[in-house]
């Protein structure tokens, strides 16, 4: 049995050839990966509930800014180099994070008492990995991954749960951050 009968058995099982796909790429299964033992399961849905009303023209400006992005990409090939903003509008927009005034250091917003800094992972970059100040000022670190179509995904980690050290900087991988079915 080879290490790669599980892509059999996801095709026999129904999965999509995207999502084959996905598990070639990483080498295992995601829809049924587990995270390890003592890792705090965070629930998105509940934890990222709106709790104050979102700016509807920030809305339209951050959709506008998406179809702009996507519309210049495909004229030009070339991508514009927006991915942080973009990254914290979606988290403001979509999960109604309460964003911190511009140049605030040690963290990217708020919701509820929790402190977030914001990540985003562009398609450009060659890993998928992100790497934090550790000195910073949040509770969580949310992981924002912006697809080459403009689609986005989100992950949440506990500050507790990044890697220990005594560097400036903690790395974390997509693969390792808890996993959001559906942000958009």
């Amino acid at each position: 049995m080879s290490d790669w009968d599980f892509l059999h058995d996801m095709h026999n099982e129904g999965y999509s050839a995207e999502q084959i796909a996905d598990a070639a790429g990483c080498g295992y299964n995601p829809w049924d990966y587990k995270p390890p033992e003592g890792w705090e399961v965070i629930d998105l849905e509940s934890e990222f509930k709106p709790s104050v009303e979102i700016d509807p023209v920030i809305a339209v400006i951050f959709e506008n800014l998406v179809e702009s992005a996507f519309t210049y990409h495909s004229v030009t090939g070339r991508y514009l180099q927006i991915w942080g903003e973009l990254g914290e509008l979606f988290a403001e927009v979509h999960l109604g994070i309460k964003r911190h005034k511009p140049y605030t250091q040690g963290s990217d917003g708020k919701i509820g008492n929790d402190f977030i800094e914001i990540k985003t992972i562009s398609p450009e970059k060659t890993n998928d990995k992100v790497q934090v100040k550790r000195a910073g000022n949040f509770n969580k670190l949310l992981i924002v991954k912006i697809s080459e179509n403009f689609d986005f995904d989100v992950r949440l980690i506990a500050r507790k749960e990044l890697s220990k050290g005594d560097g400036k900087y903690a790395r974390v991988s997509w693969a390792t951050a808890t996993k959001k079915d559906d942000a958009s």
